[in-house]
């Protein structure tokens, strides 16, 4: 870009920044385009090295967005980057190997701005900045001049589809990029990967940044925007007809987990030869600005965490799930949902319903196994709950795959590390074992699978555990971190209607989760027992004196009163459903007979309390007749014995405990907030001022 900048304070001076926002229009065959965008560097890596890039060129923005209503720069730029997309179609005719180069940084360049624009003015005033029509006036607006808006998430969006990634010619079977990979293969000893296939790997993130920037307009709005003109151009015209690819796409990018080039891996280097055409233009001017641009650059070293990562495959998913949530319009429902939703296997051969003309095919054992992979992140348990939410082929399959272990085993381990997880993981993660409960079958199959050393387990050591008794355990475990920490309602009743939906289906439960279902009512009963005593003492002080009201001790007892029933109602349904399948549970029982005295007599629990008692009552009189001092073993051996004579007409029947979760009215009032403060907290290489941000407070994300 020009002459070299010795530092990052530097650019607000460099002349060909100045010159872009400055007062005089360039046009769009303007040379000065080839020496702006003929810059060699490595895409920042981190929101820190972006902050820093923006608050050096924030002079330069500032200036851009008060002159180009008079200039148009912005758009002669846009349009450059579009006839520069164009060449990489026509490429074996032209001869022109440094377009996908130019592309990638005047991609780059306008994303920056586009982050700008976006947070300092509404769309209306956005989209004027994209119809300056020069031929009518310096200041002049044409409704006749092409919509550059809807052209440019058009070309962004094809770019994500068709670029191929890192072995481009197994991927695709476009004659003009098997020409281009043929040369290459002759230019670059490290073959098509470390020249092409990098520079594609960072144009295809930097479209799918581009587009996540484009939408970033919620952020500074703290309602949820409805109408939208980008969600408009997304969700209709001539962007329409690329949806189900766009999804499929970003699927594959998250299925893949393509790591990022190494920094510096696609600057294109001179060859002994004398590089030919490519390296002869672009040596002049690639000398400017961006060589001395090192931030996460050329010569430094890659972050630990996209060392680690798919840079690509992790924005992708970003993006994916704002697609996913766009809000719908009163005449057309949002197509990226339509198209998560109904997407089937590649190896389902059932004809595509009509009514839905965004339905595709993926490899469902290749999503499968990236979910698994992945759940550590916020957004790839969010992209799971979605899609056993709202995919019924995605969700039949999942409950049909035999190593159903691989999933569960990481939305475990999120609960169990409750502590360091935000609540809205935490709360994803729970919906997700809420809906695979209400599976019979995943309920018999999880205690079917035998676990060995559950390493993360801390609490006691899990030589061997069925999947069932495990998910029992995290369960109960945050069951009781709630009702000593954050008190929530909401989880408690997720938590308790998974136990639920299981009961009827519990088999040999391991004595350690017999023990904990028993524990977790004992610590109910004890505060169940305060909170009353509570109550009488607050009573007996008020009588003497109205100066203060009563602390509402009615409320606090009814709650814990409910769930000490639904307590009663998993147990007692266990017991109805399978006791000679849980010698453990009945052990348990018997051995804290005593906690359930009190509920014997108790309106609320007298008719759930009957099997109970009954079941209690049998064995204790079947243990007594065997003497005294047995050892565990030998009450164990009864405890078989008795659950084989007990006549089941005995204990009474209730209605089957069975749960459903069920999406709250107006969810996009939890999602697209929870979504986006995944955006500004995991997007990479993308940085929002904190002060800037209206749609959640910064605690939230």
């Amino acid at each position: 870009m020009g002459a070299n900048s010795s530092s990052i304070s530097e650019l607000p001076e460099n002349e060909y920044l100045q010159k872009l926002s400055g007062s005089e229009p360039i046009s769009e065959n303007d040379p000065f385009w080839n020496q702006l965008l003929s810059f060699s560097f490595t895409t920042p890596t981190n929101s820190a090295d972006l902050k820093l890039l923006e608050e050096a060129t924030i002079s330069v923005c500032k200036s851009l967005v008060e002159k180009n209503p008079r200039t148009g720069n912005l758009g002669s730029l846009i349009k450059v980057f579009l006839s520069r997309t164009k060449e990489l179609k026509i490429s074996a005719e032209c001869q022109n190997h440094l377009f996908i180069w130019q592309a990638h940084n005047a991609l780059f360049i306008i994303c920056c701005l586009l982050k700008v624009f976006i947070s300092r003015m509404s769309e209306e005033e956005l989209q004027l900045h994209f119809t300056y029509e020069e031929k009518a006036g310096p200041s002049s607006y044409g409704a006749e001049c092409e919509d550059l808006i809807e052209e440019l998430l058009c070309c962004l969006i094809q770019l994500i589809v068709e670029i191929p990634l890192l072995y481009p010619c197994q991927h695709t079977d476009s004659n003009w990029w098997k020409w281009l990979c043929s040369w290459y293969r002759g230019r670059y000893s490290g073959g098509v990967t470390s020249a092409l296939g990098d520079i594609t790997y960072s144009i295809s993130l930097e479209a799918v940044t581009t587009l996540i920037v484009f939408l970033s307009c919620q952020l500074f709005h703290k309602e949820i925007l409805r109408e939208s003109i980008i969600h408009r151009y997304l969700m209709h015209g001539r962007c329409l007809p690329y949806t189900s690819r766009l999804v499929k796409t970003l699927l594959y990018n998250f299925i893949r987990q393509e790591r990022s080039p190494p920094p510096g891996a696609h600057v294109f280097q001179q060859q002994t030869d004398g590089g030919g055409l490519l390296y002869g233009i672009a040596s002049g001017v690639a000398t400017g600005l961006w060589t001395v641009f090192t931030l996460g650059g050329v010569g430094s070293k890659a972050s630990a965490q996209l060392e680690q990562c798919s840079p690509l495959a992790s924005q992708s998913l970003l993006l994916l799930l704002v697609l996913a949530n766009l809000t719908d319009t009163p005449d057309t429902p949002n197509p990226y949902r339509q198209a998560i939703m109904s997407f089937k296997n590649t190896q389902d051969n059932t004809a595509f319903s009509s009514s839905n003309p965004h339905a595709f095919q993926i490899n469902f054992n290749s999503l499968y196994t990236a979910l698994c992979d992945q759940q550590k992140s916020d957004q790839a348990t969010l992209l799971l709950y979605m899609l056993l939410h709202q995919n019924s082929n995605m969700r039949t399959y999942v409950l049909a795959r035999t190593d159903i272990e691989n999933l569960v085993l990481p939305i475990l381990e999120i609960l169990y590390h409750v502590e360091e997880r935000n609540s809205h993981h935490v709360y994803m993660a729970l919906i997700i074992l809420l809906i695979l409960t209400e599976d019979d079958g995943f309920n018999r199959s999880i205690h079917e699978v035998i676990l060995k050393n559950i390493t993360w387990y801390a609490e006691r050591v899990l030589t061997e555990i069925s999947l069932g008794s495990l998910l029992i355990l995290v369960v109960i475990r945050t069951i009781q971190y709630n009702m000593t920490r954050t008190r929530d309602k909401y989880l408690h009743t997720n938590c308790l209607a998974a136990l639920a939906n299981m009961s009827a289906q519990f088999r040999s439960l391991h004595q350690y989760a017999a023990q904990r279902i028993i524990s977790l009512f004992s610590l109910l009963s004890k505060k169940h027992n305060k909170v009353l005593e509570q109550a009488t003492q607050s009573l007996r002080g008020s009588l003497g004196s109205n100066d203060s009201p009563l602390p509402d001790y009615a409320q606090d007892l009814n709650v814990i009163e409910e769930v000490i029933r639904m307590m009663l109602e998993i147990i007692n349904s266990c017991l109805t459903n399978s006791l000679h399948h849980n010698p453990n549970l009945v052990y348990a029982l018997l051995y804290k007979r005593d906690l359930f005295e009190q509920f014997r007599t108790h309106p609320s629990f007298q008719d759930i309390m009957q099997n109970i008692d009954l079941v209690i009552s049998f064995f204790s009189s079947r243990l007594e007749q065997a003497g005294a001092e047995l050892s565990v073993e030998r009450v164990l051996e009864i405890i078989k014995q008795g659950a084989v004579a007990l006549p089941k007409d005995r204990l009474r029947k209730f209605p089957e405990l069975k749960f459903k979760y069920v999406e709250e009215e107006q969810p996009e009032e939890f999602f697209i907030p929870y979504v986006w403060s995944l955006v500004y907290n995991s997007a990479v290489a993308l940085y929002w001022n904190p002060r800037d941000i209206q749609l959640f407070t910064m605690d939230s994300g």
